[in-house]
């Protein structure tokens, strides 16, 4: 289903937004402000787990594109989010082994439009990004990826190491995207996979690099040392496909 509206502005609007059910990445409240409709909205995101942010009158001002923000701005999401669930079962009607790309840490929204792109392409059943130190499903992500959202399935889960240890329990096994790893090309990448990519700034946090059973490398011969994360993202989805051909 389509959002057309993204940035919601003024109590009531932003009251409306969450009783209809639209999903709401995240809240802007001028901090300090303790009245009615502003405890009403925040019982509303509370409901939804939401992530709240309380932020002074300049700030919000800055964000604010019609200046009748009556001390609230929420971000609504451009596409829903699907359940994990959902991933699984898609690959399940496609009677494939289920193949998920995992996000840590991708703050930029051109960047995660690439991936949901390349995720489709390759024929991956969906994409996980964390609710918190993560961009979410905006109309810029919406626009990169291209149309691939319509098909790629994404989930936005509050812990990204306790969603991998239940996919564990699915028969999948992880490899993260790694400078440090071992060569992609030595590692069999077959099977059930979930493939975790970070940013370059802060690559994949060390809990969830903790759980996965693999780390990953991409063989490089250039004189800068890392790749931009949707083309390591492409790369290393790409030598999963190369594998599940052969």
């Amino acid at each position: 289903m389509r959002y057309e509206e993204f940035t919601i502005e003024g109590r009531n609007a932003v009251i409306e937004a969450f009783r209809s059910g639209k999903t709401i990445d995240k809240l802007f409240i001028l901090d300090g402000c303790q009245d009615g409709p502003i405890r009403s909205i925040t019982r509303e995101a509370k409901k939804q787990d939401t992530i709240i942010n309380y932020v002074s009158k300049e700030r919000l001002d800055q964000l604010s594109e019609t200046g009748k923000h009556q001390g609230v701005i929420a971000y609504a999401a451009a596409y829903e989010y699907a359940e994990v669930e959902d991933i699984l079962a898609l690959a399940k009607e496609k009677g494939e082994a289920p193949f998920i790309i995992l996000l840590d840490n991708i703050l930029d929204p051109h960047n995660l439009g690439a991936i949901i792109r390349t995720a489709n392409l390759a024929g991956a059943h969906g994409v996980i990004i964390p609710k918190r130190r993560a961009v979410g499903l905006t109309a810029t992500v919406a626009k990169t990826s291209a149309g691939a959202l319509n098909y790629t399935p994404v989930a936005k889960v509050t812990n990204l190491s306790s969603t991998i240890e239940d996919l564990k329990k699915e028969g999948l096994w992880f490899v993260c995207a790694d400078m440090s790893g071992e060569v992609m090309y030595h590692l069999d990448l077959k099977g059930p996979i979930g493939l975790v990519i970070g940013s370059e700034g802060e690559g994949v946090s060390r809990l969830v690099k903790e759980k996965c059973d693999f780390l990953a490398s991409v063989p490089m011969k250039g004189n800068i040392d890392s790749l931009n994360a949707s083309v390591a993202a492409g790369v290393l989805a790409y030598e999963i496909v190369r594998q599940k051909l052969q």
